[in-house]
């Protein structure tokens, strides 16, 4: 598959400071939201000045900074959600992980469309593959389009997820980094949910979770 026409937008603000994705094809102009936070305004802002389409919601799980704004994109552009069924109950208590944090969010939209391992999703010329990889949350996934990986939470540049939150599991985890991830190879471009990207070279390198 030819990605040279993939083109990301990302920011990430306060208070959660999570990644989020505008993935778009360049030719077509279709493009994907990825885990909409609160920077969902400031991409969305990039989505029209850019003039992507959207055509649908994609999210790699359902923890709080993942999926707070999901409601504005819905709102902005009534294209279909995705989210893996493991995590559904998590994605409908919204409002009860924000009274954790002292936030009010209403209830997130339903979803269409439950992801699953291998599944593809077309955006214009781009083919995303599902890769599901539980252990931070039970439904997490990592989507892979060319040498990009949306990895979500579960691998950082010199970390990886929590598993302390309920659903959570060290043990699933690491079998889904060392089964799942790794094996996509060196030269694979991470693009977590938080912080900077990094390839999965280095992080077989350099994450001392990943080298112990």
């Amino acid at each position: 598959m030819n990605t040279d026409c993939l083109r990301i937008e990302q920011d990430a603000v306060e208070p959660f400071f999570k990644n989020g994705y505008i993935l778009y094809c360049s030719e077509t102009l279709q493009g994907i939201f990825i885990d909409p936070g609160e920077e969902a305004a400031q991409l969305l802002q990039r989505v029209e000045e850019n003039k992507v389409q959207l055509i649908a919601i994609v999210n790699t799980h359902a923890h709080i900074d993942h999926i707070c704004r999901v409601t504005l994109v819905k709102e902005k552009w009534d294209v279909p959600i995705y989210l893996h069924p493991e995590d559904q109950e998590l994605y409908d208590s919204l409002p009860i992980q924000a009274e954790r944090f002292g936030l009010t969010y209403p209830p997130a939209p339903p979803v269409d469309h439950p992801l699953q391992e291998g599944q593809e999703l077309k955006v214009g010329h781009l083919v995303l593959k599902v890769h599901y990889t539980p252990g931070h949350s039970p439904g997490s996934v990592c989507l892979e389009v060319g040498k990009h990986v949306f990895c979500g939470d579960v691998v950082f540049a010199g970390s990886i997820g929590r598993t302390d939150l309920p659903g959570g599991s060290y043990e699933t985890l690491m079998e889904s980094i060392f089964t799942k991830v790794l094996p996509l190879g060196d030269e694979k471009i991470l693009h977590p949910g938080h912080g900077q990207e990094t390839t999965i070279g280095q992080e077989r390198l350099t994450n001392p979770f990943l080298t112990t």
